[in-house]
């Protein structure tokens, strides 16, 4: 079970995990640091250098809210004290940090300290309820290889070792995030890599089920920030969960379906302030057909390609290739013709150095600010009638690019940025509330 930011943001919060998670069913228990918090560490860490007064004040006012929910929430003396020992020695470890060198190192071990204050916290809290609970080093735990991905065979024989060595414990807890790089150095999973420390570890020990648990009643299927009228998603496959997370999907880490869908294990997102809603499911050999969700990516640049010389030219698309792998840059989307290949990507840490390189190839156009919108389902048997409805309803849109074909769960569709909330809203209205026809309108209609 996996609980977010918002999960375990106040003290009210923590005691309705406490109601969720108490059982006799022993459980792996992993937590996010409190809503907000990583972003301050992002600040403080930007101020860090001539520790000015911002620098202070976020420092105060990490400490202070987390110090309010101890006393909220910790009655027994005991076990205060020895929470604000661990905060004192956060705000000691912090303030001496200042004087370390400024390197990415530093900040990867400067910005897990949200989730470690915070499983602190919930450890005590559970501790004095009288459950029987260990506190799990994520680092001994969570290594990542050389290509920053989760060893699941170390995780597997590290996590039998524990079980085996310290059983019978009603709830193993564990920060999320953190984790060590193959250089043996604290690192982390990225933002919103407390789910992938979920499935790693539910996919480590085959657990029965994965719970992502989060303020929100599970996967909607469309952008609930930008849509009014949206809806649960009850059931997904793997395959189309992946599609929807790496698409913008807010809800899910964009890498972590891959350990479960690997083992097999079904995941489930539930909302911890509204627990007895039906959330999603996501697991494999679900036999369902048609659109199921939309989701959007911002912050797209789309580069074109062309070239005179790419008409039966062997090795074009090699050369392209090579030069984004050069730079360690995933291609999102990329369609062909004759004389020209337009791609897109996400990263723009090294745009002018692909640009430079590419435009040997050709000439280059290229365009920011762009979305894709990605609409995920099974199209295996009715992609001719989804495709029309999807065009039908964003006629008034100009579409820049389209992907279709390379899997049979999604359809790619490459748009202005500006046009996002106009494409979203339309695509729900039509294809998820669409208005039926009276005979009136068809009559109407057919004399225009």
């Amino acid at each position: 079970m996996k609980f977010g930011g918002t999960s375990v943001g106040n003290s009210q919060n923590i005691q309705i995990v406490y109601q969720l998670i108490k059982s006799d069913t022993p459980k792996i228990v992993v937590v996010s640091a409190m809503a907000g918090t990583t972003n301050q560490l992002i600040q403080l860490y930007e101020k860090h250098k001539a520790y000015s007064v911002i620098a202070d004040q976020i420092l105060k006012t990490i400490i202070q809210r987390y110090q309010s929910t101890a006393y909220e929430l910790l009655y027994d003396p005991e076990l205060l004290a020895n929470y604000l020992e661990n905060l004192a020695i956060f705000k000691n470890i912090v303030q001496q940090s200042i004087l370390q060198p400024d390197t990415p190192k530093f900040l990867n071990e400067f910005i897990v300290w949200g989730e470690i204050i915070t499983s602190q916290l919930i450890f005590n809290y559970l501790k004095q309820q009288g459950v029987s609970v260990m506190l799990l080093d994520s680092t001994d735990i969570i290594h990542l290889t050389e290509q920053r991905e989760p060893d699941l065979e170390y995780a597997s024989k590290k996590m039998e070792q524990i079980l085996s060595e310290i059983p019978g414990k009603a709830i193993y807890l564990i920060p999320g995030f953190l984790c060590k790089n193959s250089h043996g150095e604290i690192d982390n999973l990225e933002r919103g890599g407390s789910d992938y420390t979920a499935t790693i570890l539910g996919a480590s020990i085959q657990a029965s089920e994965i719970q992502i648990w989060s303020d929100i009643d599970g996967l909607h299927n469309n952008d609930p920030r930008y849509v009014q009228e949206t809806s649960t998603v009850s059931l997904l496959s793997f395959e189309e969960a992946e599609e929807l997370a790496y698409f913008g999907a807010k809800v899910l880490h964009p890498t972590c379906i891959l350990p479960a869908k690997l083992k097999k294990v079904p995941v489930k997102l539930k909302n911890t302030l509204n627990p007895n809603a039906d959330g999603t499911l996501i697991t494999e050999n679900v036999e369902t057909h048609g659109i199921k969700a939309i989701a959007a990516k911002d912050g797209i640049t789309a580069l074109r390609i062309q070239s005179g010389r790419m008409l039966m030219a062997y090795g074009f698309l090699r050369k392209i290739f090579e030069i984004f792998e050069k730079y360690q840059t995933p291609v999102d989307m990329i369609t062909t013709s004759e004389i020209s290949v337009a791609a897109t990507i996400d990263q723009k840490y090294y745009l002018k150095e692909i640009i430079s390189e590419l435009s040997l190839l050709g000439g280059i156009q290229i365009s920011a600010n762009q979305t894709i919108i990605c609409l995920v389902g099974n199209f295996n048997n009715n992609s001719q009638v989804e495709t029309q409805k999807i065009l039908n309803a964003l006629s008034g849109i100009q579409i820049n690019m389209i992907s279709f074909g390379a899997s049979s769960r999604n359809i790619a569709l490459l748009i202005d940025s500006e046009q996002k909330n106009k494409a979203l809203n339309l695509l729900s209205i039509h294809l998820f509330h669409p208005v039926p026809c009276s005979p009136n309108t068809l009559s109407k209609n057919s004399t225009n």
